[in-house]
């Protein structure tokens, strides 16, 4: 069983799932769910909606050049099947996926280390933006402080009373005895 690829979104097309559709000149296509094919069916580019794998490695939010990938293409080539050499390769997939992950998550840290600063301009470009809107959340929050604090106070100083009162109430009970 061979786990295909979604012509449209890139994502798996596990066997007994999704739609093949096959046009007139026999080239086969092969969709994981109606949603990648109705938007094939609606001549849509893939690198241009963006919730496909196409638009991620256009756009840079995706590795796109790397020689991990290269052990993902498709070998039509059997090969007699021998122990050692499956157990080499499993091995050898193993490591390759360990290795693309770790590839995979120093390009998003990257990606996000270089966008960090962007992300703090355009917050403070918004916070003065809509300063007015701050002012009085800024006075109410100092209100809201102050009777937090109060009825904490108020809380601590009933235990203290009722600890003094049980004290009380258990040394009057070990004088009667």
């Amino acid at each position: 069983m061979r786990i295909e690829k979604c012509y449209f979104c890139s994502s798996p097309c596990y066997p007994g799932h999704g739609i093949l559709f096959v046009r007139n000149d026999s080239k086969t296509f092969r969709f994981c769910r109606s949603k990648c094919h109705r938007n094939f069916n609606k001549k849509r580019n893939p690198r241009k909606v963006a919730w496909t794998k196409a638009y991620r490695k256009t756009r840079g939010k995706e590795l796109a050049v790397d020689s991990t990938f290269e052990f993902e293409k498709r070998r039509n080539r059997p090969v007699k099947y021998d122990r050692n050499l499956m157990g080499k390769t499993i091995m050898a997939m193993q490591r390759v996926q360990d290795i693309k992950e770790r590839r995979e998550e120093r390009f998003h840290a990257n990606r996000m280390r270089d966008a960090k600063p962007e992300k703090v301009k355009q917050a403070r470009a918004e916070i003065e933006k809509h300063a007015e809107l701050l002012a009085p959340a800024v006075a109410q929050r100092e209100e809201v402080l102050q009777n937090v604090l109060d009825s904490a106070r108020e809380r601590i100083a009933t235990r203290r009373v009722k600890a003094a009162e049980k004290v009380m109430a258990r040394g009057g009970e070990k004088m009667e005895e």
